[in-house]
Parts: structure tokens; sequence; C-alpha cells
């Protein structure tokens, strides 16, 4: 395959799991040997020293309506002369208008349901599931533009947490150690957490019961105060949001997604099942559509502290359970989910969209 030039564009305020994805599809690509750049907005936690052997561009994408923002991202284009611009979220897909033929492709990747107007000004639209896909066909954008390809899953080498990590964190060496990243925002659902936490016997198969949560977000003062109104707070750990996860997720004994219904995938998930850990999550859209119960993960009903700690007392006393579960998981991130496969679909993608162009 020929190499393909490409910009990737993101304009978020904030931090979190698109964000993260952002940057190792970006990496990724570039390791594959295709020229990538990547525009990110100026003062964003992304504007910085986080892309090695790539070109960074910070813009101001102020606001989506900004005709400044918008031409700074054109002159942009028409400088590097990509062959792919892709645009992530609202944001920096408004800011970005090429021309329909004699130039870069525009192709908008969508990892959520959003306001469909914003986008349809694309030349094709990529939707990280099968579901959003759906959305987008249902809102009258042509079939012959709209591609379906998931995320890629990390398949780290197996090992332990770092030495002494449990010690740092003020963890008892003895404790299960439940994981929940994500940012601080209504539908990932951590009140429900907090909630199932305080319902949790403090002691499961003779062993204290600790939650480490990674993030970050306008929620985090409830939070903390849902916590410690419940008398919960002392077993958790809040390490805020962690660019590098990694040694967190060797930590853990048990993932745990508590998304509501709105979640339309959930990174958490493919990354659960790469490190060969256990999964408990929500059945929302995103699970609903990937995880087999019982097999790679349990589901529990969305918003139902209750059904959580259920499900959570049933993972922790079944060293069968959390095995099979947790080999299986790892067999599906290799076989379905592998970062391979799925930037050879990408790319096969892009050489597709040039053809036709």
């Amino acid at each position: 395959m020929t190499e393909i030039h490409s910009l990737q564009l993101i304009g978020s305020k904030s931090f979190g799991g698109a964000e993260r994805w952002f940057q190792r599809f970006s990496l990724a690509l570039a390791e594959m040997g295709h020229p990538t750049e990547v525009g990110v907005r100026k003062g964003h936690e992304l504007d910085g020293d986080h892309w090695p052997g790539l070109a960074g561009h910070a813009l101001p994408m102020r606001t989506v309506w900004d005709p400044l923002s918008r031409l700074e991202v054109s002159r942009l284009v028409k400088r590097l002369q990509p062959d792919i611009v892709q645009t992530y979220m609202g944001r920096a897909t408004r800011l970005t208008h090429l021309p329909v033929s004699g130039g870069a492709i525009h192709v908008a990747r969508l990892g959520g349901y959003y306001k469909v107007d914003g986008y349809r000004h694309a030349h094709a639209w990529i939707g990280n599931t099968k579901g959003i896909c759906d959305y987008l066909l249902q809102a009258g954008f042509p079939k012959q533009r709209v591609f379906h390809l998931y995320n890629f899953a990390e398949l780290p080498e197996p090992g332990p947490a770092p030495v002494d990590l449990k010690a740092q964190l003020g963890i008892p060496e003895d404790a299960w150690v439940l994981m929940t990243p994500g940012r601080f925002v209504p539908f990932k659902g951590h009140r429900f957490l907090l909630d199932a936490l305080a319902r949790l016997p403090e002691t499961i198969a003779d062993r204290p019961v600790w939650q480490v949560i990674l993030g970050d977000g306008p929620l985090k003062e409830a939070l903390h105060r849902q916590a410690a109104e419940s008398g919960i707070d002392k077993r958790i750990v809040w390490t805020g949001w962690q660019l590098n996860p990694d040694r967190y997720y060797r930590l853990a004994d048990l993932i745990v997604f508590p998304s509501t219904h709105a979640e339309p995938f959930g990174n958490v998930i493919i990354e659960a099942w790469g490190y060969a850990k256990p999964l408990v999550t929500s059945a929302s859209m995103g699970a609903g559509e990937v995880v087999r119960h019982g097999q790679d993960g349990l589901l529990f009903e969305c918003e139902n502290s209750q059904a959580l700690v259920k499900s959570i007392g049933w993972v922790l006393n079944e060293d069968k359970l959390r095995d099979e579960m947790a080999c299986s998981g790892h067999k599906r991130a290799a076989e379905e989910f592998g970062r391979d496969a799925i930037l050879d679909a990408y790319l096969d993608l892009y050489q597709y969209l040039l053809e036709k162009s």
C-alpha cells in the first residue's frame, strides 16, 4: 500500500476516553509508516509533548461557529496538503470545511450519538459501533459513505503491577482492587458505582474490597462528597486522569464499568480484555453490542446499584468465572479488536475513498 498522509483533528476542551483513543490511533498510524500529523486545541492537555515522531499543530478552535478558527483549519489543510483529514466529535468537524473534489477527503469519525447536522458536510463518516452507523443511516446519511470500524485494543505484555504500588496507594496487600476509569460526567454512571460500593460488604471471600477510580471532570466534587457521606471514601483511591493507565490495569482484580444506557461504546471494555482482566459492565448501548454476558463479561442493568452489587459479589466469589471471562475477553481482544487489523481496515478505507474521489 502506498503511504497515506493524514491530518487527525480534535478540538476538545477536556480529556477523556475519546482523546486517549485519538492519541493512540494517531501514534499507531504513524508507527505503521504513514505520515500522520495532529491538530489539537491550543492549551489543551494534548497540546504538549505527547507526539513522538509526529508533527503537532495547535489551533484556536474557540467555538464551533468562529470564522477565524475555521480559517485557521483551512490554512493548515492547504499548507500540509494531506490526503485525508479525519475529524473527531463536533468542534473539529464543524470547523473543517473542504471542497467536495480536488483536495483532501474529510472523514468525520463519530464515537457517540451526536446531533448530526454539524456532520453532514463531511465526505464520509465512520461510526465506532454498528448502532452509531444505523443512527446515521436513519438520519439520511448516504449508505455508501457510512462505515463501521471498531476501536482497537492494546495487547500489552502480561505482567504484574509495579512492586509496592498497593503500598504507595495505601491499599492493603491482601485487598481486592476494583478499577474504574472514566471522565466524571453523568453518563459514565459513577454515582451508581459509589452507591453500589456503599451497599457492598467491606470484605468478600475474606479479603477487603477497595476501589481505584481514574478520572476527572465536572462531577468531581459531587462524587467526592457522595463517597464521604456514604462512609466509603477511606476505601477509594482517586488518582485523577491518567494519560497512561497501564499500571492501574495491571493492579486491578476486576474492571467495573458502570455507565448509563447512553454510553455509545466504552474503550474500557476492550482495554479490560486487552489486559486479560475480568469485566463487570452495565448493559449500555455499547456494551450490549459487544459483550457476551457470562462469557467475556457480566452485564448488569443500567443505573441499578443493587444489580451491580450482586455482579461484583458473584465475580469476586468465583475464581473460575473470573479466569474464564478474562481468558475469553483476551481472546476476543486479539482476534476481533487487534490493533493491526483495525488499522489495516482504516487504511483500506482511506485508500478506497481516495480511489473514489
